[in-house]
């Protein structure tokens, strides 16, 4: 599992390391470490072309020491000055010492770069590029150098993620001491490129946002035991589809059965669509009130937001059990803010998130969490890098899927898989993240592009993956 911290977190733990350390070590670690993953980045070191672009303060200064590490290898480096009074003076004298070149920003000298790293902006900036400094972005941008961001891409708001205008747009990014959540999230993720980790030795606290691996996801998942039968495995009632959406209840039931439900049983209002399709899920025409014992629900995909789904959705939360409330049933619980509990998980995307929590915004980490504390529940905010966010201030970042994801009826499989883990009995912000984690991991088995049907298709070789 890898943490992400912010920016103050950061700032607080090299402030207390810095005062056990002799002057200057702590950069000097975090140099070391960008010049060898500089090296790994280069065909070759001896000869190479190295374009330094230096803003104001620690940043450029790590970029300088890397930079006279690799002229030390034979590089040619030569270092872009944005702001020369304030670059970092150790950084220049060691770049010179080495037999590195400092000169003006010139755009021109990035055409035949053959590695080129950001020093521009550290972790505390905010806000777009200045003209200048987006100037030299863009030559980089459009030469054929590979492109290094120090820490954080400049530009790139370290908490959030979020770019207020140009910004550099790295190939790499060698962050030092921990992630930080401006590198998983919104347009951080894209513009960081490869993420390299330098551990500078930093002392952090508990971490409140975290990814997700493998192996976190095998010692979650529920295994079936030999004493285990189809109710301990977990029951799932499922409340989803009308007479004119049957797709969305096919895809939720499918999906709960492929995660590995023990049972379940479909009480909406498509009962022909789900009994002809799935001759496993126990199906009842009495709706969820006569649906038998459960102990977890997903209610929303496909219902619509008439009397009758207002009605089921009632009479599903009427049970004290874990539930998902998705797609319809998320407009129709906005509506109706009264049956909210803390044991429900919402699945919105965007605009279904501005209905019962406002505006997204530029920090999607922040905007999960605030509506997770507000509404007191767990929130799955759908997107590029899909966020999980509890009410007691954690939040997971799922990093598996793919693009082709966005397509109709992915998210009615993401709701059956977190149903079934629900009903497993795991807590709702960590099935919530498990099912993120599994869902984009079977939207990248699929074939491609792909359809909903494959994603669910794909779900036991994305689960067999993680079987322990």
């Amino acid at each position: 599992m890898r943490g992400a911290w912010s920016v103050a977190e950061v700032r607080a733990a090299e402030e207390a390391l810095m005062a056990r350390l002799p002057e200057g070590a702590l950069m000097q670690r975090a140099a070391a470490g960008l010049a060898t993953h500089c090296i790994n980045a280069l065909d070759r070191v001896y000869g190479a072309n190295v374009v330094l672009l230096i803003g104001a303060g620690n940043n450029g200064g790590d970029a300088l020491y890397a930079g006279a590490r690799l002229a030390g290898r034979g590089a040619a480096v030569t270092a872009l000055l944005l702001n020369p009074e304030r670059a970092h003076h150790g950084g220049l004298g060691a770049l010179r010492r080495a037999g590195g070149r400092v000169t003006e920003p010139d755009p021109d000298l990035l055409q035949d770069a053959d590695l080129v790293l950001d020093g521009i902006v550290g972790i505390g900036g905010r806000g777009g590029l200045r003209p200048d400094a987006a100037a030299l972005a863009e030559a980089a941008r459009d030469s054929t150098a590979t492109l290094v961001a120090v820490d954080i891409p400049s530009g790139v708001d370290a908490d959030t993620g979020a770019t207020g205008g140009d910004y550099f747009d790295a190939d790499l990014t060698v962050t030092f001491g921990c992630f930080k959540p401006g590198l998983l999230v919104g347009a951080g993720v894209s513009a960081a490129g490869a993420v390299e980790l330098v551990d500078i030795g930093l002392s952090l606290p508990p971490a409140r946002t975290t990814v997700l691996d493998d192996a976190d996801v095998a010692a979650l998942l529920p295994h079936p035991g030999p004493t285990d039968d189809k109710y301990t495995r977990g029951v799932l009632g499922v409340v989803a589809g009308s007479p004119s959406y049957g797709g969305a209840p096919v895809l939720t039931v499918g999906a709960a059965l492929r995660t590995g439900a023990g049972m379940v049983r479909y009480a909406g209002r498509a009962t022909e669509a789900v009994r002809a399709r799935w001759p496993e899920a126990v199906v009842n025409d009495g709706g969820p009130t006569r649906a038998g014992r459960v102990q977890a629900w997903v209610v929303g995909p496909g219902l619509g937001t008439d009397a009758d789904a207002e009605k089921d959705l009632r009479d599903v939360l009427a049970n004290n059990v874990p539930s998902i409330v998705d797609a319809d049933g998320i407009t129709l619980l906005a509506k109706h803010r009264d049956l909210i509990r803390d044991d429900l998980v919402i699945t919105p995307h965007d605009r279904e998130f501005e209905r019962i929590a406002g505006q997204v915004g530029p920090d999607r980490l922040g905007a999960a969490r605030r509506a997770a504390a507000e509404l007191g529940l767990t929130v799955l905010l759908k997107g590029n890098a899909t966020i999980v966010a509890a009410p007691d201030g954690r939040a997971y970042v799922n990093q598996t899927g793919t693009p082709w994801l966005a397509t109709a009826g992915t998210g009615d499989v993401l709701s059956g898989c977190i149903g079934a883990l629900l009903a497993a009995g795991l807590p709702p912000p960590e099935a919530a993240a498990v099912g993120a984690y599994l869902h984009g991991k079977a939207g990248q088995l699929a074939k491609h592009p792909l359809l909903a049907h494959d994603v669910l298709d794909a779900l036991p070789a994305a689960i067999g993956g993680h079987d322990c």
